[in-house]
C-alpha cells in the first residue's frame, strides 16, 4: 500500500495524563495522576470503548479494566522537553523536542516591554500579573469597561495573554493587540504564545467565549507537517492545531469550538480527506475542566469521547492508522489549576493488536510513526513504532 492509500489520524486528548513523570516533583507535580485519579473519585466510572483499545492495560484505572485481547496496541509517552505546557508537548509529538525553556514571567512582563505593548496598541493595559483568566476578568472587568484597557496576564506557561470584552474592543483589533505583542515577544522575550481572550456579559457575571485565538511561535524546523509537505503529503488540523504550529505547512485548517464541536469536525474531515494526515485537539478536557480543579466534568468529558469512538472507528477505511494521545497532564485533583508534568497515554489502532509498547523515551516516537507509515523523510527526532505495529506476513 503505497502513501497514496494512507491515512493517518491523531488525536490529543489535551492534558489527559496518565501518571507522575520521573521528574515530576522538579516541576511541582509529584504524585500527579489525571487519569488515575479522576476515576479514583468517580463514582460510576467506565470508558468501555477505550478499555476495548487497551486504555486499561496502560495503567491501573478504576472502572476501566485491562482488556484480555485489547484492539489497539498501548503503552505511554516521556516527555523530554523544557517544559509541561501546550507548545512543548505538541512540539515534541511532532518530532522536535522543545530543548531550552521558554520564558516564564512569574513577577509579570518586564515594565519596558509593557511600555512599548502600550505605545504600539495606543492605550494603556490593566493587570500584567499571574492569574487564572476566569478569575482576572471578575477582578479588573469592570475597570476595563470603564478605561476601554486591555486585561495582560500570563500564568505557569510560557504565555502573554490579553483579555478583553468583545464589545469595548472588538475580536479584529483584539487580535491585531495580540499579533503586536507576538511582533515583540521574540529572542529573550519569545514565549511560546501570544492568547486573545475575549470574554462578555457585566461586571459580576463575566463569561469567556469561544473565539480564543493562540499566536505561536514559528516551530521548529525538520517537524511533522514539514516532512509531509515536502512529500506532498496533505495535511489536516483540527482545533488549535492549526494555531500551535502557527500555520506553517497546514493545507487545511477547521478551528472548533470544543469537543464536541472537534469530534464533529472530525468526522467531516475524514470524508473529505481520505488520505495524508489529520491532527486534531479536543481542547476541553484542560480548558474547561483541568485548570478550574472541576473533576466531574472532566470525567464526563471523557465518558463523552468514549461514547463518540465507535462513530469515529466506524468511519476508517482500510490504511488508516489512529493514534490517541495526550500534550501533558492537568490533575483537577489537586490543589495546583497548572498544567503536570506527566507521562502521556499512546493507543494506535489500525495495525497490530495488543502490542505492549510500554514507555516510550520522548513524545517525538509519534512523528517518527506518521513520516514513516507515510512514507515520508524522518522528522527531526524520534523513533518509528512500525517495525513494533507491523503485521505478519500471511
Amino acid at each position: 500500500m503505497n502513501a497514496e492509500n494512507k491515512r493517518i489520524v491523531m488525536i490529543v486528548l489535551d492534558s489527559v495524563g496518565a501518571g507522575e513523570a520521573p521528574d515530576a516533583a522538579a516541576y511541582g507535580d509529584a504524585g500527579s495522576n489525571t487519569l488515575g485519579h479522576i476515576a479514583a473519585q468517580t463514582a460510576g466510572f467506565s470508558l468501555p470503548n477505550l478499555a476495548r483499545l487497551g486504555l486499561g492495560n496502560i495503567l491501573p484505572l478504576d472502572g476501566v479494566p485491562p482488556a484480555a485481547e485489547p484492539a489497539a496496541a498501548f503503552g505511554r509517552l516521556h516527555e523530554v522537553s523544557c517544559g509541561k505546557d501546550t507548545t512543548a508537548g505538541h512540539w515534541e509529538l511532532a518530532g522536535t523536542p522543545v530543548t531550552r525553556p521558554l520564558p516564564t514571567y512569574p513577577n509579570g512582563f518586564p515594565p519596558d516591554l509593557i511600555a512599548e505593548f502600550e505605545r504600539r496598541i495606543g492605550r494603556k493595559t490593566l493587570g500584567n500579573v499571574v492569574a487564572s483568566g476566569t478569575v482576572i476578568i471578575q477582578e479588573l472587568g469592570g475597570r476595563h469597561l470603564r478605561t476601554g484597557y486591555p486585561i495582560v496576564y500570563t500564568s505557569a506557561d510560557s504565555v502573554f495573554q490579553i483579555a478583553a470584552h468583545e464589545e469595548v474592543i472588538p475580536l479584529n483589533r483584539l487580535y491585531e493587540m495580540c499579533r503586536i505583542a507576538r511582533e515583540l515577544l521574540v529572542g529573550e522575550h519569545g514565549v511560546g504564545r501570544v492568547i486573545a481572550r475575549p470574554f462578555v456579559g457585566e461586571p459580576g457575571d463575566f463569561q469567556r467565549t469561544s473565539n480564543r485565538r493562540d499566536f505561536s511561535l514559528l516551530p521548529p524546523a525538520g517537524n511533522v507537517f514539514m516532512r509531509l509537505q515536502q512529500a506532498g503529503i496533505p495535511t489536516v488540523a483540527i482545533g488549535k492545531i492549526h494555531d500551535i504550529f502557527a500555520d506553517q505547512n497546514i493545507d487545511f485548517s477547521y478551528p472548533t469550538t470544543g469537543n464536541a464541536d472537534g469530534m464533529e469536525k472530525l468526522l467531516s474531515a475524514l470524508d473529505k480527506h481520505p488520505a495524508g494526515f489529520i491532527w486534531a485537539n479536543l481542547v476541553d478536557f484542560d480548558m474547561l475542566y483541568g485548570h478550574r480543579n472541576n473533576v466531574a466534568g472532566y470525567a464526563a468529558a471523557l465518558q463523552e469521547f468514549d461514547a463518540f469512538l465507535p462513530r469515529l472507528l466506524a468511519k476508517l477505511a482500510p490504511g488508516d492508522l489512529l493514534l490517541i494521545t495526550a500534550d501533558h497532564g492537568n490533575d483537577p485533583t489537586t490543589p495546583s489549576t497548572d498544567h503536570s508534568r506527566e507521562y502521556v497515554p499512546l493507543l494506535a489502532y489500525g495495525l497490530k493488536p495488543g502490542v505492549d509498547l510500554q514507555i516510550r523515551p520522548t513524545f517525538a516516537d509519534v512523528g517518527a510513526t506518521v513520516t514513516d507509515y507515510l512514507d515520508a523523510a524522518a522528522t527531526l527526532t524520534g523513533t518509528s513504532l512500525l517495525p513494533l505495529l507491523a503485521k505478519e506476513e500471511a
